[in-house]
């Protein structure tokens, strides 16, 4: 009787001594628990928002225009952000020139040529970008003193002047710099509709 008293003891104890090593997935166990230390929510890890037409005028040529931003902050883990661009609804077969912008409205202020989105036949396109995204910035020095420029709107350019024509009276779409080449068509989409504050933190 004693031993087996002593017996059921030791089982106890050893219960006891192995359940803080369930919580960890150790000695068979699995983590039920929600104390510990706080995780980010998934939220806290992606932001997403949506793009509006640039312009009436490109709103009324492509009035089923659409785009979505989706940005994954991994930067303090991988070293880099991700970047997900896509757009329906627009004019097919066409090249865009994406930025980060200061000001998602003339005049944009500081940018950073970021990709070139590309649609199909059907006016659809995407993009994946790895890069530094969730806090991105310009710097430069003017005047001696080193400005800063917080880069947190989203705006891309038609890549060819010319194919913007059809959404503008004869030569008043105008031309940007707002391409690798230096020479751009007018904004299509932009981040301009999170005014007066910015998608991006």
């Amino acid at each position: 009787m004693f031993r087996n008293r002593r017996f059921l003891i030791a089982i106890l104890v050893a219960g006891f001594a192995l359940a803080p090593l369930a919580r960890f997935g150790l000695a068979g166990g699995q983590d039920q628990s929600n104390s510990g230390p706080a995780r980010p929510a998934a939220s806290d890890k992606k932001v997403q928002f949506n793009l509006v037409p640039a312009a009436d005028a490109i709103a009324n040529c492509f009035p089923n225009a659409s785009a979505k931003v989706k940005v994954l902050r991994t930067a303090d883990e991988v070293g880099t952000d991700t970047f997900l661009l896509s757009a329906k609804g627009l004019r097919p077969n066409t090249s865009f020139a994406v930025f980060l912008t200061e000001l998602p409205v003339s005049p944009f202020g500081a940018v950073q040529y970021l990709a070139d989105l590309n649609t199909d036949a059907d006016g659809k396109g995407s993009v994946e970008v790895h890069a530094i995204i969730d806090e991105a910035f310009s710097s430069q020095v003017v005047e001696g003193t080193r400005v800063r420029k917080e880069l947190n709107h989203v705006v891309f350019w038609f890549a060819n002047p010319g194919d913007a024509d059809p959404c503008f009276a004869p030569g008043t779409g105008g031309t940007t710099p707002f391409d690798g080449d230096g020479v751009a068509g007018p904004a299509a989409m932009s981040s301009k509709n999170a005014l007066p504050g910015a998608p991006l933190p």
